[in-house]
Order: C-alpha cells, then structure tokens, then sequence
C-alpha cells in the first residue's frame, strides 16, 4: 500500500501514530516521481534503493521516533549538498561522477530528525542561474507551465515540491535561489539568516551569500523544517553560536500592531513589475493589513544598486572558490593534455559551462590589479550601505514587504541570449543576502495565465520567528499555498 504525499507534519504524526509506515510513504514518494519527473526533470538522481533501505531501518526504530520530528518524511537535497555515497555534482560536467565521503551538515541533521532522503535535484550549474537552464543535464521544467522555467538556481527543489513528489527539499540561496523559484512554482520558500544554518558540505559558489533553507508547501513545514537544521557547527566558522529559536511556536495565526514597511518606489508601474505581480502584492498587503498589521511606507534607497553590487561580488567570490576544481584532486581530468598547463585549460574549458566561465571571467577581472579598488572594493562599500537602509527600515518596522520575483514564470530559452534580463529576475531577493538578513517567499495569487505569484517578507537577522509567524499567518486566511498544478 502507498500513501499520497501530504505535508510533512502530518505524515510525520500518520508514521508516529501507526496509520502508515516510513516505507509506505517512501514507497508513495518513489511512484509520484516516476509518474511526474520524465516531464519535468526535477530530480537529477533518484535514489530509490538507498531511501527504502533507509525508510525500513526508521520503522525498526520506533523507541527512537520522540527525537525524530520529520520521521518518515521524504525529501529532496539540491544536487550541491554533499552526501555520502551519492553522487553531488552541483549541475556540472565537472563533478558528474563526484561521490562525497561524508554527509554535509544540514543533510546529517535532516537524518538525524527521521527524515529520508530520496534523491538530489536538478539546478543550474554551481548554483549560478536564475531558471535551471544552466545545468549540464538539461532544464527542469515548471509544474504549472511546462514549456516555462521553474525558475533557479534551485529549481529542481521547487518544482519537486510543486509537483507534489516530496513534502520538502533544501535549496541554497545566494542572490534569491530559493525564493525566486519558490515564487515562480507557488510554494513556500526560506533564506534563513546568514549564519542560522551551516554550510559545511555545501559546495562554495558565494561564501558570504550563501544561506541553505527548506522549500515547503506550507510555511509551518518550512518552520518544521528549519527546525531540524537550523544552529551552531564547529566545522563551519561562519556559524552563529546562538540558540535557535522554538519556530513552531511562533506560528500563532496572529499578527495584530505588527509593523509591516512596504518600499513603495520598488514595486511602481514604472520599475519593470509585471502588472498582475504587483496587483497580488497590492492584495496580499491589504490582507496583511485587513489581519492587523500596520502597513508603513519606508524607504531603501540604495537597493536600485543590488543587482550590480551583487554580481561584483559573488563572480569575486565564485573566481576564487572555484579555482580548485582543476582536474588534479577530484572531477574530470581532461585525458589528452601534453602538459599540465593543458590539463588544466582543457579541462576547465570542458568541464564547465558558459554561465560559469562567464562568471569565473567576470570575477577574475574585478579582482585583477587596477580594478580591485574601482569595483570589488567599491562593491562591499555599496553592499554596507544597502546592510544599513534595511537596519534602519527595521528599526522603525518588523519586516519588509516586496514581491519575490518582478515577473511570473518566464518561457525556457526566453532570457538564456540576454544575460543581463536573467540577472534581473533577482531584482527583489539580492538584497537579503547582501545584508544577511531571513526572508521568505509565501504564495500570494495568480497571474491571469494561472501562474504563480508570491509575496516576500524579510526580517531582522536571526528573527526568523517573526517572518515565519506572520507568513503563516497570511497563509491561513488564503488558499494559494494549498493550490496544486494539475499533472
């Protein structure tokens, strides 16, 4: 018997209560992906043995189940988390056959709380995309609109948990990469605070970007789930040391006197929204406000500058990180070199694609003798002043309101000539991870096409609580987080 995938609270509690077993559910999951991913290519590896081997040891382990909150719950790894015995490729030629000896962090605590891990997903390569186009095996395609992007660089997580294949999967998040295809598939979307959730064992594309976080078909899953990988490691200094707060708790229905800030300049008819985007964003924060909510007009004069900024300094960063992959320690080695130089040369120019030589060029140039100060130094004073529009914005309210992605779901191959449109898919996201602060994309309408539009709220480092409370609470008084497309 199988049975049909649901939120992972209640399959958790349905496996905890006897009504069903970790195998039954895995067994459900597995059919689902069979049946939905040859037309969506979501998953990249399927590991259907491993996750019913691993589902069976769970329902030998009943006495342990009190510590296990997602026992049971299949979910999806974004294919640059390492896992042992998997293979991680991160999208690319470069480590198609890599297999990691050890688990990363977020993926040990995920076993750890019961959860069973059922495949990795598809997504642009090294993580640099906005629509999954860039993976070297092949886009994923949007549940809702197959001939459109699930958006990226995490879309292969998004459209899983669309398509209804898993209840959660984790994505990272460097300028939007959760939020923007959460927002583009219609499901609940989370950039925890930098530093809330280790990155050990998450494969370096923007180390001071970078944040993993869980994509949901509710906001208390993704709470659920941030839960069970959310606190200090040792073996990621970057880190934070302090406590995790009780996020189930904080989703109490309410968000009466809380201050909402809305950059009223950002989301104009003149700044490029697309009209039914900014119609369900108007709505959504006149249903905040219809819920008790103080909508605030405030002001981020210096996020007109985060695209830019943000390419400055993630292609620096992304220059430097991905220098090790050079075919001499692991992933492809060009075969026919006649010297190591070649090796190298042939083996970068094989192994990886255009997007991300772009980007390694890009970055090299910026960091280049003569330029350092002109735009990477000048990138970070700007990224400050961006950091300090938010923490004054956040002094005055709780959380910003904005729409996550200026436009719905965009058609495959529409942007992939024109890198500088794609880019701009992460108008709206960038900022949070220049500042470091949570944010998350919570579904909020349809286009008149019946494509999904989402609403962003982002907070105040390491209070992830309130964004979580009142996204829950937007969520309870609609019915978009719980619409499903039709496949």
């Amino acid at each position: 018997m199988t049975r049909p995938l649901e939120t992972a609270g209640e399959i958790a509690r349905a496996v905890r209560s006897g009504d069903t077993s970790a195998v039954e559910v895995c067994q459900g999951a597995l059919a689902r992906i069979a049946a939905t991913n040859p037309a969506l290519n979501a998953f990249h590896t399927v590991a259907a043995d491993q996750a019913l081997a691993q589902a069976a040891a769970l329902d030998g382990r009943r006495a342990d189940w009190h510590r296990m909150p997602l026992v049971g719950v299949p979910v999806a790894l974004k294919d640059n988390l390492c896992t042992r015995g998997l293979t991680t490729t991160a999208g690319s030629r470069i480590l198609e056959h890599y297999v990691p000896p050890y688990d990363a962090t977020a993926v040990e605590r995920l076993i750890a709380a019961g959860a069973v891990i059922v495949g990795k997903t598809n997504c642009d390569e090294f993580a640099m995309g906005s629509s999954t186009e860039n993976s070297a095996f092949g886009p994923t395609r949007n549940p809702w609109a197959t001939e459109r992007t699930p958006g990226g660089s995490s879309g292969g997580s998004a459209a899983a948990v669309a398509a209804r294949m898993v209840p959660l999967a984790l994505g990272s998040d460097t300028g939007g990469s959760i939020r923007q295809p959460a927002a583009l598939c219609g499901v609940v979307g989370l950039k925890p605070t930098y530093g809330r959730v280790s990155r050990y064992g998450l494969l370096a594309f923007a180390s001071s970007l970078v944040q993993i976080g869980p994509f949901a078909t509710s906001v208390a899953d993704a709470a659920l789930c941030l839960q069970a990988i959310a606190g200090a490691d040792a073996r990621d200094a970057t880190c934070a040391t302090r406590a995790t707060d009780d996020y189930g708790a904080a989703l109490t229905g309410r968000i009466d006197g809380m201050r909402i800030g809305v950059p009223r300049a950002l989301v104009s008819e003149d700044a490029g929204v697309h009209a039914d985007v900014r119609m369900a964003f108007e709505r959504a924060v006149e249903t905040l406000a219809q819920q008790g909510a103080k909508i605030v007009d405030v002001a981020l004069p210096h996020s007109a500058h985060a695209i830019p900024v943000y390419y400055l300094i993630a292609t620096a960063e992304a220059s430097s990180n991905l220098a090790r992959y050079d075919g001499v320690r692991y992933g492809f080695r060009a075969p026919d070199a006649a010297s190591l130089g070649e090796m190298y040369d042939r083996t970068r120019d094989r192994g990886f694609g255009a997007e991300v030589k772009r980007r390694i060029l890009l970055g090299t140039y910026v960091l280049s003798a003569g330029y350092y100060d002109a735009y990477y130094l000048k990138a970070q004073q700007v990224r400050t002043l961006i950091r300090r529009d938010y923490e004054q914005a956040l002094a005055a309210v709780d959380l910003v309101a904005l729409p996550t992605s200026p436009t719905p779901a965009f058609a495959l191959g529409e942007r992939m000539d024109d890198p500088l449109q794609m880019y701009l898919a992460d108008v709206f996201t960038v900022a949070a991870n220049l500042a470091g602060l949570p944010s998350i994309s919570v579904p909020c309408g349809f286009t008149a096409t019946r494509l999904p539009c989402s609403l962003q709220l982002t907070g105040r480092a390491m209070d992830e609580s309130t964004v979580l409370r009142a996204a829950d609470a937007f969520e309870r008084v609609t019915a978009f987080a719980r619409e499903r497309p039709a496949l």
